[in-house]
């Protein structure tokens, strides 16, 4: 092969490759995201779903009915739900604005030494004993 780039020497043997990024670790304190009005809808829905299917046990099948019926609905229907669906991010909007500042107070007062406890003592420590060494 002229020109060609022999497989034996390439780095990555044809594959591609993909940078893996760190998970997040997520606060298991910070408020949920409130439900659309959809899903406060679905709510209700599922138990009247459960009661009159029993038999049904499928989630896509629940999902799918619910879809369908929210579909149906007219935007009257729908206002009773969306009213909800506004009080409940109403709600989250209070609660996320505390948590953050909550959070901003909290890493201030982290943030305030970049040292660690034992790194304070070794300075403290060797401090004293340069006083001593100039007697």
């Amino acid at each position: 092969m002229k020109g060609g780039r022999s497989k034996a020497g390439s780095k990555n043997d044809g594959k591609l490759s993909v940078k893996k990024k760190e998970k997040k670790v997520k606060d298991p304190n910070k408020p949920k995201r409130p439900p659309s009005a959809f899903f406060v809808f679905m709510e209700g829905f599922r138990k009247q779903f459960k009661e009159k299917n029993p038999a049904v046990k499928g989630v896509a099948a629940m999902g799918k009915a619910g879809g369908d019926a929210w579909r149906s609905m007219s935007d009257e229907d729908k206002a009773e739900f969306v009213t909800i669906a506004e009080q409940r991010k109403k709600e989250y909007e209070k609660k996320i604005k505390a948590y953050d500042s909550k959070q901003a107070g909290g890493e201030m007062e982290e943030d305030e030494s970049d040292k660690s406890k034992s790194e304070v003592a070794d300075e403290d420590e060797e401090g004293s004993e340069e006083e001593e060494d100039d007697d």
